[in-house]
């Protein structure tokens, strides 16, 4: 292939994938992605917790070594190691989220994914950059240059 007026062939699909479904596939896909970057949060904010109950350790032992033993027994009994909500630390969190929300949510994506458009996804996208190439500019063709 060396027009880039072309699409690269790995996103053709036949003719039922109309241009309503490309768009219906590509608003799911992005909905997913949406919730790989809140997934992605969750891991911030488990290493962010845990990172934090590891600096409180510094805080008790440095409260002890200044000679503030009370305050260092409440910051250890009351603080560190606590559930971050009811029965869950952090990592329990994101196995309840991976199991109950995302992993079915990637799931119902891939099987309608290959339902309706053979497997190929980034569909949306791919016409998108189709259309947006330059013609004629070696900086946007459809596939990397052949080795």
């Amino acid at each position: 292939m060396d027009s880039n007026h072309e699409m690269d062939p790995a996103y053709q699909v036949s003719d039922r994938v109309d241009e309503k479904t490309v768009r219906a596939l590509g608003a799911l896909s992005k909905a997913l992605e949406t919730t790989e970057r809140a997934r992605g949060h969750l891991y911030g904010f488990h290493q962010l917790t845990g990172t934090a109950d590891f600096e409180l350790g510094d805080a008790v032992r440095l409260l002890r070594e200044a000679g503030h033993e009370e305050h260092a027994a409440r910051v250890e009994r009351e603080i560190v190691g606590r559930n971050v909500i009811p029965g869950h630390w952090t990592f329990q969190i994101i196995e309840a989220y991976n199991a109950t929300y995302y992993q079915p949510f990637a799931a119902v994506e891939r099987d309608i994914i290959d339902d309706v458009a053979g497997g190929r996804d980034h569909l949306l996208e791919a016409r998108l950059k189709t259309r947006r190439r330059t013609p004629h500019h070696p900086d946007h063709t459809a596939v990397p240059p052949s080795s």
